[in-house]
C-alpha cells in the first residue's frame, strides 16, 4: 500500500497583495503540508514578511485565496484561527514589555495575551510552560524580566511562547536576526532538533542567510520582488544558480553535514 499524503496546512492560490501602487506579492501559489519544514529566502523587500502575515492570518490577500488549517481567510473568524498558529517575529517581540517575567511571557500565550494580568492558569499550563522553557534553554530565567535577557535568550523565549498552544503551524520570521555567532549556532541546533521531531508542527522559517537554515528542513521558497523564483524540495531549490538569480549576483554555494554556506563567486 502507498503512504497516505500528509494534510495541507497552508494553501495559497493565485495570491496578490497590493498596497497603493506597490504590489508586495504577485501570483503566489504555495502549499505546505503538516510534515514539511520550509525556509523562505530572498533579499529585503522580496515579500517574505508579507507572506508570513498571510500565513499567520494577520493579513488578507488582495486577490486569490489563502487557506490555513482547512479554513479560508475571509470566511473564518481569525481570532479562532490564530491560536492554532505559533508565530515569532520582530513586530511581536516589540509588544513584549521589558519588565514582563519570562515565565509569564511564555504561559500567557494560552490566552493570546502578552504577559499576565488576571488570567488563571492550571497545573497543565504551568507545567507545559516550564517544559518548553527548559527545552529552549530559558528555564533558569523564568523569574527574570524579559528585558534583561540576551538577544538569543529572547528569541528562544519567543519560540517557547509560540509553541505554548501546541500549534499546528509554526512560523519563525527571522529568528536569527541580531544574534552573535554563539547565539546563532545555539538556535540552529535547537531548531534542527525541532525540525527532526516527527510530532512537531509544520514549520516555516524566514531568513536572509543560508547559514541559518537548520538541517532537517525539507523545502525552500525563493522570493524576489514579490514573485516566486523557485519553490520545492531543498535539494532542487537551493542551488547556486537559483540563489544567484534571487539575490542578483553570482554565488558559490557549499554544503557540509547539512549546513549551507554562500559567498560571491569569482
Amino acid at each position: 500500500m502507498g503512504s497516505v499524503p500528509s494534510s495541507v496546512v497552508v494553501q495559497l492560490s493565485g495570491v496578490d497583495v497590493v498596497r497603493g501602487s506597490a504590489t508586495l506579492l504577485r501570483s503566489v501559489d504555495w502549499t505546505v503540508r503538516e510534515d514539511e519544514r520550509w525556509v523562505l529566502l530572498g533579499p529585503n523587500g522580496a515579500g517574505k514578511t508579507t507572506l508570513m502575515q498571510l500565513a499567520s492570518a494577520q493579513l488578507h490577500p488582495t486577490r486569490g485565496t489563502v487557506e490555513l488549517l482547512g479554513e479560508t481567510l475571509g470566511a473564518v473568524d481569525v481570532f479562532e484561527l490564530r491560536p492554532r498558529i505559533g508565530l515569532t517575529s520582530a513586530a511581536l517581540a516589540q509588544r513584549i514589555g521589558p519588565a514582563e517575567r519570562v515565565g509569564d511571557v511564555v504561559v500567557s500565550a494560552g490566552y493570546a495575551v502578552m504577559g499576565r494580568w488576571r488570567e488563571r492558569y492550571d497545573v497543565h499550563d504551568l507545567t507545559r510552560a516550564a517544559l518548553l522553557m527548559d527545552r529552549w534553554g530559558v528555564g533558569p530565567y523564568a523569574n527574570r524580566a524579559f528585558g534583561t535577557l540576551s538577544e538569543g535568550e529572547r528569541k528562544r523565549a519567543q519560540i517557547a511562547r509560540a509553541l505554548m498552544t501546541d500549534p499546528e503551524l509554526l512560523l519563525l520570521d527571522e529568528p536569527g536576526a541580531g544574534l552573535d555567532l554563539g547565539g546563532r549556532e545555539d538556535l540552529v541546533s535547537r531548531l534542527t532538533d525541532l525540525a527532526r521531531d516527527p510530532h512537531a508542527p509544520a514549520q516555516v522559517l524566514v531568513t536572509h542567510h543560508v547559514e541559518e537554515i537548520p538541517p532537517g528542513y525539507t523545502h525552500a521558497m525563493l522570493l524576489r520582488a514579490g514573485s516566486v523564483v523557485a519553490a520545492g524540495p531543498v535539494d532542487d531549490v537551493l542551488t547556486a544558480e537559483l540563489l544567484g538569480e534571487t539575490f542578483g549576483l553570482p554565488l558559490a554555494l557549499g554544503r557540509v553535514r547539512g549546513r549551507f554556506t554562500a559567498r560571491r563567486a569569482g
